[in-house]
């Protein structure tokens, strides 16, 4: 773990605040300049560069190729031509069943809980997103709840966004008590990557939020590399894991981040040493900025194959895709 000097941040919202940084105020903190990157590698970006102080303390000083700054670090290939890349890969706005409910699941609605999320990761699939339009809002809160109501087969609600970590308290109390109400749901998932970013996130009125509804509580946090998981953050899934709550990841299968056995091989044991298991390997939507990023399916079939020599069954990620109008993920295997 880095520990070059930096602020200490106890106030979770004033480190959501601080998130948003300039490329070279980021450069700088982690001793590096534009002059340290091939001309043309860096650009100002259009989605805007965000990564909370607790994870810019963990980018290795001095090393433009950190996995960690590589994933939060706006570079120039996101603004080159990108054939076939979409700003909705997946064709969310086909699934709107009321204002900030997706339905694309039977027995799942997901609910657009927050636009607002701390970090900024450059391969982000809602990175163009209309949250003005699509996210859950007060106003449209009962149309949303009532589409739930009325749908005996949900079983389960997903918060997302954004993040629905980044909702204050009081907000996120609200909408977990609305959600507990309907008799036929019965599990609440977060689906959350400030649970990495903010560890301080994870306080007790959290806590005491998550474990006083009748609901089973799963959070589904986003890591994607082991140096990720500092010890804050490992306190943090501990205190989560000590009341209950149930703790999976989802990782993205990043090229120059994660794209090899060995590197994901040591995040899958140092998530499961802070008391998460590993649960999806997404491959990359096809997001118009992102296509550096991209894996392509073959290679991606020799990491997984390896990875199954090198870990019990239980810590090996699903290796998926999201192919908009399919019911459920496509696991890589039957990608044609």
């Amino acid at each position: 773990m880095n520990a070059h000097p930096q602020q200490i941040w106890t106030d979770w919202q004033a480190q959501q605040r601080a998130a948003r940084i300039s490329t070279a105020d980021l450069l700088a903190e982690v001793g590096l300049s534009a002059a340290d990157f091939p001309a043309g590698v860096l650009a100002a970006p259009d989605f805007p560069v965000s990564a909370p102080p607790h994870f810019r303390s963990l980018i290795r000083r001095g090393d433009p190729g950190d996995p960690l700054l590589r994933q939060v670090l706006a570079r120039g290939e996101e603004a080159l031509p990108q054939p076939g890349r979409l700003t909705d890969p997946l064709e969310e706005a086909d699934y709107r069943a009321a204002p900030g409910l997706l339905r694309k699941y039977r027995s799942r609605a997901l609910m657009i809980a927050s636009g607002a999320c701390a970090i900024h990761c450059r391969y982000c699939f809602r990175r163009h997103y209309d949250y003005g339009a699509a996210m859950l809002t007060r106003a449209g809160e009962a149309e949303a709840l009532a589409a739930i109501a009325a749908d005996p087969a949900i079983e389960e609600v997903i918060l997302s966004g954004g993040d629905p970590l980044s909702l204050n308290d009081a907000r996120l109390d609200g909408l977990v008590t609305a959600i507990a109400a309907v008799p036929h749901v019965g599990t609440l998932r977060l689906h959350s990557r400030t649970l990495m970013t903010i560890p301080d996130r994870v306080t007790p009125a959290l806590i005491r939020l998550l474990t006083g509804t009748r609901l089973a509580v799963v959070i589904v946090a986003h890591s994607n590399h082991a140096n990720e998981i500092s010890a804050d953050v490992a306190a943090a899934l501990g205190r989560l894991r000590a009341a209950g709550v149930t703790l999976l990841n989802q990782s993205v299968l990043l090229a120059g981040v994660n794209d090899d056995a060995a590197t994901i091989a040591a995040h899958a044991r140092r998530i499961f040493a802070a008391g998460m298991l590993p649960y999806y390997m997404h491959l990359t939507d096809p997001v118009d900025g992102a296509a550096h990023f991209d894996v392509d399916e073959g290679r991606a079939r020799l990491i997984e194959a390896e990875l199954r020599g090198m870990l019990p069954g239980y810590l090996v990620p699903r290796f998926v895709r999201e192919v908009p109008g399919r019911t459920a993920k496509t696991p890589l295997a039957d990608l044609s």
